[in-house]
């Protein structure tokens, strides 16, 4: 039996269960503070209060590279608190940052719900907490579930909408400039009940405006992961200054994300176990020199199984993810040629579901 744990420092009292009056007008009123907070800065200091006062209780269910994620109930509905150690804050203010500075509301990118800095023990803790998903990332999905063409097409078009989203500048009264992520992939993609994907862990994201004319990389020392790498990043000739290459960079990760999510596909009654993007050609944690070599000298890619070139919606995202693997990077697809493909798939797939159903 997993242990549960209060997510607040030990000097707070045990909350009250249920609450009682005096409880419920105090929790009022730090949510009137928690909205004008969210319209007039950055962070969330009454947060930890207020999940006290709704009383919020903790299950430990794992620990990530960058922190320790935890699920917690507020206001009835479970919530991810994603706990960033001190020495991580680059990561924690980068991803605070684009929340709350950018319209990031999208179906397909994990939904914001605040951030704290906070203490414990003599030492910072630094909070994220978005929305739930109970079926965790899609790395972890991968490793128990396998997938009809359908599904594996409507996971493949799902990741492909949050990157447009994040790709796209919007000039409007709502704005929100250009993102690039810059650290794709399937650990850092959540899958929802729904079947579908929203991306996650924005640490490492650009910042791009042309209509204000600026392009922020941010100020975090940490690298992407090296199996995701682009060519052009392991071989160092990325032109970090022009916006377009992060964006690229992208592209190529979302196709070895494919990879993954085509790699469990049933077709024929075949399905392969899961497998990271390069398996066979590199150890379980590659250094950049093992993977340049594979990648820029050697110039391979992941294989691609026979079985998906006798399905049509495996065969066209096998198409698709060979062209998100060009070595020249402005040779690559788009994420809105990739997402205006896969939905005219899609489409097409539904067309001939119905179709079929009228004929029996």
């Amino acid at each position: 039996m997993i242990p549960l744990k209060p997510l607040l420092p030990a000097s707070f009292p045990a909350p009250l269960s249920p609450l009682g009056i005096s409880q419920f007008f105090l929790c009022s009123f730090f949510l009137m503070l928690l909205f004008l907070h969210f319209t007039c800065c950055s962070l969330c200091p009454v947060l930890h209060i207020i999940l006290w006062l709704c009383n919020c209780v903790t299950v430990f269910p794992g620990k990530g590279r960058y922190g320790e994620v935890w699920r917690g109930t507020w206001m009835g509905e479970s919530v991810a608190v994603k706990i960033f150690s001190s020495r991580d804050e680059q990561s924690w203010f980068r991803e605070t940052e684009i929340y709350n500075t950018v319209q990031l509301r999208h179906d397909n990118i994990l939904g914001f719900i605040a951030s704290d800095m906070t203490s414990k023990n003599s030492s910072t803790q630094l909070w994220l907490v978005t929305h739930f998903h109970e079926l965790g990332s899609l790395y972890d999905f991968l490793q128990y579930s396998s997938l009809t063409p359908e599904s594996c097409l409507k996971m493949c078009l799902s990741v492909a909408c949050g990157l447009v989203h994040l790709h796209t500048e919007i000039v409007s009264s709502q704005e929100k400039p250009a993102i690039a992520h810059r650290d794709l992939k399937s650990r850092n993609i959540l899958v929802k009940r729904n079947g579908q994907c929203c991306i996650a862990d924005l640490g490492l994201a650009v910042i791009h405006s042309q209509s204000h004319d600026y392009l922020d990389v941010g100020n975090n020392p940490r690298v992407g992961t090296k199996r995701y790498m682009a060519p052009e990043v392991l071989d160092e000739t990325i032109r970090t200054d022009v916006f377009e290459s992060y964006k690229q960079t992208d592209i190529w990760a979302l196709g070895l994300v494919f990879w993954e999510i085509t790699r469990r596909t049933i077709v024929n009654g075949i399905v392969e176990e899961y497998r990271p993007p390069f398996f066979d050609l590199v150890p379980l944690d590659p250094s950049f020199e093992e993977m340049k070599k594979v990648v820029c000298v050697d110039q391979q890619r992941p294989s691609l199984h026979n079985r998906l070139h006798s399905h049509p919606i495996l065969s066209a995202i096998s198409k698709i993810m060979r062209e998100c693997w060009y070595q020249i990077p402005q040779a690559r697809l788009t994420a809105l040629r990739v997402r205006k493909t896969l939905s005219k798939l899609d489409h097409d797939s539904d067309f001939s579901i119905e179709k079929l159903k009228q004929d029996i």
